[in-house]
């Protein structure tokens, strides 16, 4: 393989994904917690429901509501990332919003019922590609706090919450499975791809990432749809070919975090 353009050589081939590894329940306080390692980028998902809906969600709302926030920990990267104790900046804010978007769009926020979630992502190591490594490990952790909350008789179908003012409400093993398909219908998940002259390749660490001539954030839900393509010429163009060639690289890929979702959610 051609030496790129600082002079390193990539160790892995170009639609190799880097090592997976998921740890569930890392913290016990949260809803449900997920260790998401892509490499050696690392972050902790962790849910948490809220005590109610949004202020500005009207007061006999019956769908509820998923935000996420991100962070980077001060020694996630090579210099201490310091804290962004007066608000989050614009990048923070920009990626916040790319993942609390992505997470909404596997969610049917009228099955979910009158509910608010809030993930919180926080990056304990940087290493390229970590608001598409925070999309996939939220997108873990919320199918394991939603199928919780449904075992909890705390998320019903609509022809059941009425039942709830009379005590727990335990549905069936059948039906909890249809209604936790119903409120989360397809897995979410996303990668980054990028062009290294001329060459393309999918999740993209830190070396990679600062390489590449053309890089890409891809957002898909398993039923193969795209919730968002996010794609960048750094000091370059790139021609339609490459720009299809670049999504059908990230979409074999996704298909890979899918596999490793199911995984581990079966386990």
């Amino acid at each position: 393989m051609a030496k790129m353009k600082s002079g390193f050589t990539p160790t892995r081939s170009n639609d190799e994904i880097r090592e997976i590894k998921v740890t569930l329940d890392f913290t016990p306080n949260a809803l449900a917690s997920v260790l998401y390692q892509q490499g050696d980028t690392m972050v902790l998902a962790c849910v948490t429901k809220e005590r109610s809906l949004p202020r500005w969600f009207p007061r006999d709302a019956t769908k509820g509501w998923v935000h996420a926030e991100y962070s980077l920990m001060p020694a996630s990267t090579d210099s201490r990332f310091r804290r962004e104790r007066n608000g989050a900046k614009g990048r923070t804010q920009e990626i916040e919003r790319l993942v609390a978007r992505s997470l909404r769009a596997a969610v049917d926020l009228e099955a979910l019922g009158p509910i608010a979630l809030n993930i919180d992502c926080d990056v304990l190591n940087a290493d390229g590609g970590t608001r598409c490594a925070s999309i996939t490990a939220a997108g873990i952790a919320l199918r394991l706090a939603i199928r919780r909350l449904i075992s909890d008789g705390i998320c019903l179908p609509l022809d059941r919450r009425e039942e709830a003012n009379e005590g727990k409400v335990i549905l069936s093993d059948e039906e909890a499975t249809n209604h936790e398909n119903a409120v989360m219908a397809n897995d979410v998940a996303a990668i980054s791809v990028g062009l290294l002259e001329g060459e393309v390749f999918a999740d993209l660490d830190y070396v990679l990432d600062s390489n590449a001539d053309v890089d890409m954030n891809i957002v898909m839900t398993s039923d193969g749809r795209f919730v968002e393509v996010q794609g960048t010429g750094e000091e370059s163009t790139y021609s339609s070919d490459e720009l299809s060639a670049l999504i059908d690289s990230g979409t074999k890929a996704i298909e890979q975090l899918f596999a490793i979702q199911k995984k581990t959610l079966a386990e």
